[in-house]
């Protein structure tokens, strides 16, 4: 018998795990949920669950020495990809390397008089079909630890403010946490009343009830549920729940983390909000561009794929190739490229 053969044949054709038999290999498969979706190596293509794992195994600690050795030499830090030459790669990661100062967000600030007396700042740009960024800021009520919305934030993917306003506190606030909010007791005394804050926001995503718009942000369903509003969660991008974008131990990523390690992009103090919403809007543009597979049913939940893996397939299933075992599966997450077909 050839034993390297029958070895190859029970290692997984996206992870490269193997397997002593088959029938372990089909099980993997079973729960895996592999697809053209997960970030992959460019180099040996292997598929990594997240991004953090990808970057694990290119240039950590233990990384493939194969793959390191051309990462070095053509590989952009910020969104894993691998280039064509050196020189395309400098060129590359400049284009690739966000910066908060060149995209003239500190002058736009400016512009639109946002500054610490500013209460409200409505941009104007309530109806439109593409997706909006939401960003808050939570003072404590109670013995302080109890979050309260006081501040929120809404750019569109252009970054131009759709929405910026501090909103009055619910209940009694005990700590301001100006070291991390910037807010201070005179911003919130003529602030907006929470159910105007609502309403505005609703109108915003709703799109004055044509078409409803993608909602994105880190944690984002933690605000929708302190604000008070309910929003279908077909339509929520949420970064700290994207399973590309989350640790490798299945933990949410802080967003500055996100944005510094992902985008070259450092979210900093003062009008910190904004820079949040402009770090999520960024992370989810550059989620969705990523060019994969077309599948006509490209969620391991939809109907059709539903025996793909069943049990009463399973001779037949040992009876493929890793290869064709990685044709049928797919992913048990939506992937955000899909959102540039809908």
């Amino acid at each position: 018998m050839d034993h390297s053969a029958e070895t190859s044949r029970h290692k997984c054709a996206a992870c490269f795990r193997q397997f002593n038999k088959i029938e372990h290999l089909v099980d993997h498969m079973r729960t895996s949920f592999h697809s053209p979706h997960e970030p992959t190596c460019a180099v040996c293509k292997k598929h990594c669950r997240s991004l953090d794992s990808l970057r694990e195994h290119l240039i950590g600690p233990l990384p493939k020495q194969e793959c390191k050795n051309v990462f070095d030499m053509r590989g952009c830090k910020f969104c894993l990809a691998i280039l064509d030459s050196s020189y395309s790669q400098r060129v590359h990661q400049e284009r690739c390397q966000f910066s908060c100062v060149n995209s003239g967000l500190l002058a736009r600030l400016a512009s639109l008089g946002i500054r610490d007396g500013s209460t409200a700042i409505d941009g104007g740009r309530t109806r439109g079909s593409g997706p909006v960024a939401l960003a808050c800021k939570y003072v404590g009520g109670g013995d302080g630890s109890l979050d309260v919305c006081a501040k929120v934030c809404l750019i569109d993917e252009s970054e131009n403010i759709v929405f910026y306003s501090y909103v009055k506190p619910i209940i009694p606030v005990t700590n301001y946490r100006y070291e991390t909010t910037g807010i201070r007791p005179e911003h919130l005394r003529d602030a907006m009343p929470l159910k105007q804050v609502q309403k505005k926001i609703q109108d915003i995503l709703y799109n004055g009830g044509e078409k409803a718009r993608v909602l994105v942000g880190h944690c984002v369903e933690d605000d929708l549920k302190r604000l008070q509003i309910g929003y279908p969660s077909i339509m929520i991008r949420d970064i700290a729940n994207y399973p590309p974008l989350m640790k490798t131990s299945k933990l949410c990523n802080s967003l500055k983390y996100l944005a510094q390690v992902y985008l070259g992009f450092e979210i900093q103090n003062g009008v910190q909000d904004l820079y949040d919403c402009v770090g999520g809007m960024r992370l989810y543009k550059r989620m969705r561009s990523q060019v994969h597979r077309i599948e006509h049913h490209p969620m391991a939940s939809d109907p059709q794929n539903k025996n793909n893996f069943a049990a009463w397939r399973e001779n037949e299933l040992e009876r493929m190739s890793p290869e064709q075992m990685l044709e049928i599966s797919r992913s048990d997450y939506y992937c955000w490229c899909m959102d540039l077909r809908i």
